[in-house]
């Protein structure tokens, strides 16, 4: 599937201070008042399978729920802008981790509570966890009844549709989302894990063998990028052997810092320490958006505070000018992640099997070559045949060009994950002097005297090696038609590859003409692709993985001129004289007698 890939931070056009359009809350009195009527007017709906999606991230805000001095207005700014904002970000779950007071009292429970019900009433997924200030910090999680459980103990979360399931004590929890067309567990753990504990997460881990974790926990890494004594012990106990955890988030100490670590399986698990205490207003409810985009294989970080957006700009004091939004190499920043070989370890994504043959002769295929049947490594001889598997006669043969040495073409089982055979052949041409081999199909074969008056489609899998170098290798073919176009030394259609890498299908009309031409953009080396040109019987697409490419051009194009030549996969001719071999590995090759829609290429 082609998909739109974008770039990382706000949505072009948006404006943050739009989203407090109904709530007004400048006004913490009018915002908590309108927050039902606002609440019941969207629905909360996550999409499930879009590749973008966004984690919410909400530390340390114990300094604004501290005894008398209560501040609830920037905590519910937040949470009504996750709400405001879920569906055009995608925001699928929030964290806090932990010290949501100072003192962990009853009443500064209740302020924070009675907060986030804004997101209870909408059943928005989310987590908590006990810091320090919440609990008696001298404890581990059998600390028994406490304000913190009373108020985000397991029943809280009873009709959310994240949680999963708590510890005993009720300290430690764990929620299940789904996001990117699979599930992500996320393990909120206590301020002092017991060992019944770790036992527990060990057990939720092992019960969910493929799911990818985030662990989030109060302390972890410290303000340093190292990590405190507390943290190294839920890093030696869980982290370290359970390769599903591939990003941590912690609060308590500041400034903001990130590191990564490797695992006992030796892959990258990210670890950030996000806590903002320290700063103006207790850190005016700061959040921390992690935005996935697994079609990327990126997270784009951002940090702000909704509460401090909301002010109209003639209102803000200069300390809040400064908060409003941080850009700390620590506060928005990037990092890559491939997901899919990140995960490979506990969740490989199976291998596509081979199809056979029969399943890829649509109507109208005139040719089918496949190379899934020889040795790995093994040589083919000149004269090796590999048979038109649809039927038509269209066989190819071996020709190792005079002086070559016999590895120039080779039989290979390097595939595109998507395609049919998995096999191909090695071309392996250079020059000066020109050397390698290629295959041509017979002098009599059908497919010489084609033109596809009705519209045609030629698709390839390839792969460019890593030491492809134009000043060798340029204008080399994936296929062609061997001879030269009446009129021009060029020959009468070629798929080939320029000195910048750009796939070019060059194609002169049957009638007579100037050549029509097809342009991709550069072909990374080391990658499989797959190319197609598609002719309706007017004109003429490329598309690259299922792709179309910008270079479609709009005149007419119909068939495709020939000189009752042999067709050539890897050799290319000027003038009739064979100038360039090609330097990659190429899969399967099909021709089809019309137009084939793009999508049955590598879905059949």
């Amino acid at each position: 599937m082609c998909r739109e890939h974008q770039g990382p931070g706000p949505r072009p056009g948006f404006n943050r201070r739009m989203f407090l359009s109904a709530t007004a809350l400048a006004g913490a009195a009018t915002a908590v008042a309108a927050a039902p009527a606002q609440a019941a007017a969207e629905r909360w709906a996550p999409d499930p399978d879009s590749p973008r999606f966004t984690v919410a991230v909400m530390p340390d805000t114990q300094y604004l729920f501290d005894g008398p001095s209560i501040q609830a207005a920037p905590v519910e700014a937040s949470l009504r802008y996750l709400l405001q904002r879920g569906r055009d970000e995608n925001i699928v779950f929030l964290s806090h981790l932990g010290d949501l007071t100072q003192n962990g009292s009853l009443e500064e429970f209740a302020a924070i509570g009675n907060a986030f019900e804004l997101l209870d009433d909408r059943r928005v997924g989310y987590s908590v966890l006990a810091g320090n200030h919440d609990i008696r910090s001298s404890t581990d999680d059998q600390r028994g009844d406490s304000p913190y459980l009373d108020t985000f103990g397991p029943d809280r979360f009873a009709s959310s549709p994240a949680f999963r399931g708590a510890t005993p004590d009720g300290y430690n929890t764990y929620h299940v989302f789904r996001a990117a067309g699979r599930e992500w567990l996320v393990l909120a753990l206590d301020w002092r894990p017991s060992s019944g504990a770790y036992d527990w997460a060990k057990k939720v881990l092992a019960d969910h063998p493929r799911t990818p974790v985030i662990l989030t926990t109060h302390q972890l890494v410290e303000g340093d990028g190292g990590l405190s004594a507390h943290g190294q012990e839920v890093w030696d106990r869980l982290i370290e052997s359970h390769d599903q955890i591939f990003l941590t988030l912690n609060g308590h100490d500041w400034p903001a810092a990130r590191t990564v670590r490797k695992n006992a399986a030796g892959r990258e698990v990210h670890l950030h320490l996000t806590n903002y205490q320290n700063r103006y207003y207790g850190g005016s409810a700061m959040i921390r958006l992690y935005h996935f985009d697994v079609a990327r294989g990126t997270i784009d970080v951002e940090t702000f505070s909704p509460w401090l957006l909301s002010k109209a700009a003639d209102e803000l004091n200069e300390l809040e000018r400064e908060e409003i939004e941080l850009t700390g190499p620590d506060d928005r920043f990037s990092f890559a992640i491939d997901f899919e070989q990140r995960f490979s370890g506990f969740a490989p994504v199976p291998a596509r099997p081979a199809r056979p043959a029969s399943a890829l002769l649509i109507p109208g295929t005139v040719a089918y070559w496949r190379f899934d049947t020889g040795e790995e490594g093994a040589a083919l001889a000149d004269g090796a045949r590999v048979f038109d598997l649809s039927g038509h006669g269209n066989d190819l043969s071996a020709v190792r060009v005079s002086g070559s040495p016999s590895g120039g073409l080779t039989w290979s089982s390097a595939h595109h994950p998507d395609q049919p055979a998995h096999g191909s052949v090695r071309l392996d041409g250079d020059k000066p002097p020109l050397r390698g081999g290629y295959l041509r199909t017979a002098d009599d074969a059908p497919l010489n005297r084609a033109t596809f008056p009705r519209g045609y489609t030629i698709e390839a899998f390839f792969r460019l090696p890593a030491d492809w170098d134009a000043s060798r290798n340029a204008w080399s073919a994936i296929l062609g038609r061997a001879g030269a176009a009446e009129g021009s030394e060029e020959p009468p259609a070629t798929l080939s590859l320029s000195n910048d890498r750009e796939t070019q299908w060059a194609v002169f009309p049957p009638t007579g003409g100037d050549v029509i031409t097809n342009w991709g953009h550069e072909t990374p080396l080391g990658r499989w692709q797959h190319v197609a040109v598609v002719n309706d019987g007017r004109h003429t697409t490329m598309y690259i993985e299922s792709c179309p490419v910008v270079r479609n051009p709009t005149a007419v194009s119909t068939g495709v001129a020939t000189r009752g030549l042999p067709w050539l996969l890897g050799g290319y001719e000027y003038a009739g004289v064979l100038d360039q071999l090609l330097n990659a590995w190429v899969g399967d090759v099909r021709i089809v007698d019309r137009a084939l829609a793009v999508r049955e290429f590598m879905s059949a």
